[in-house]
């Protein structure tokens, strides 16, 4: 047996002979505790090259002080690194993609003689359920002008029966609806688990009337510059802070050695 499944004579990585080398674009999107992290990549033998990147901890930039794990971050999220790869490649201008959240299908149409920049969902080992966080990432890199296959059967707001998708609850779930009616809930009827729960939130001055405001000015922000921050310049003389044990001389280890042995030796 050349083991070979004649099954599937269509296995990963083959390619046509006149695409040779062509990149395969991959968006992959890994979730933290703490933090989203969105790349455009592709695999090389040496391994994946990084296209593009953008994370959630940008997103206070942007007007998103806190929250920066839920729903409506994951689209901004796929907004900011589809409209950065976007403009790194000149293509920001003739793919806007959605400029105001709807929560409607949508899907990106070449126009002019440059195509969308297209790439496939990588969720690595994410759950795919109905209304995960990771297809709005996915939802705000369309928004944002990037061409990925994909369907509205996954989105928040889609109705397995009917076979419709709910723009108005996808739209409300982008823009945190349910995050401030949460937030009004336990403020009416529980102030200390209010208090509790969204403490973040009450440092920063962020009220339930607030969240939705919130979010638009961030996505018109993103849309405006959504190029990374200059990064830091190091001081000169600047060492890296190291855990490391300096290394002892032979003087020091006899030392060290002659102590351990008088405290064993006192206790015994």
């Amino acid at each position: 047996s050349s083991g070979i499944n004649a099954e599937w004579p269509l296995r990963p990585g083959i390619q046509n002979k006149n695409k040779y080398n062509t990149p395969k674009y991959r968006l992959v999107v890994r979730f933290t505790n703490k933090v989203i992290i969105a790349q455009v990549a592709y695999a090389t033998i040496e391994g994946d090259k990084i296209v593009c990147d953008a994370r959630s901890s940008e997103l206070p930039r942007y007007g998103i002080k806190t929250g920066l794990t839920n729903y409506p971050a994951s689209y901004a999220v796929g907004l900011l690194l589809a409209r950065r790869l976007n403009q790194k490649y000149g293509l920001d201008e003739t793919y806007t993609g959605v400029e105001e959240v709807d929560g409607e299908e949508y899907y990106v149409e070449k126009e002019g003689e440059r195509g969308a920049f297209y790439c496939v969902l990588d969720t690595g080992l994410s759950r795919t359920s109905s209304g995960a966080r990771i297809f709005g990432v996915l939802k705000g890199a369309v928004d944002g002008g990037l061409d990925i296959p994909h369907s509205s059967k996954r989105f928040p707001g889609y109705n397995t029966e009917t076979d419709e998708n709910n723009a108005a609850a996808h739209r409300a779930r982008i823009l945190g609806e349910h995050i401030s009616s949460y937030m009004q809930t336990l403020l009416d009827d529980d102030e200390d688990a209010y208090k509790r729960q969204f403490a973040t939130y009450r440092k920063e001055g962020i009220m339930p009337d607030m969240i939705e405001g919130m979010y638009t000015k961030a996505h018109a922000a993103i849309r405006a510059d959504p190029s990374p921050a200059a990064k830091k310049e190091k001081p000169e003389g600047y060492k890296p802070k190291s855990y490391r044990r300096p290394r002892m001389s032979i003087q020091q280890r006899k030392g060290r050695v002659a102590q351990q042995k008088a405290a064993f030796l006192a206790l015994h």
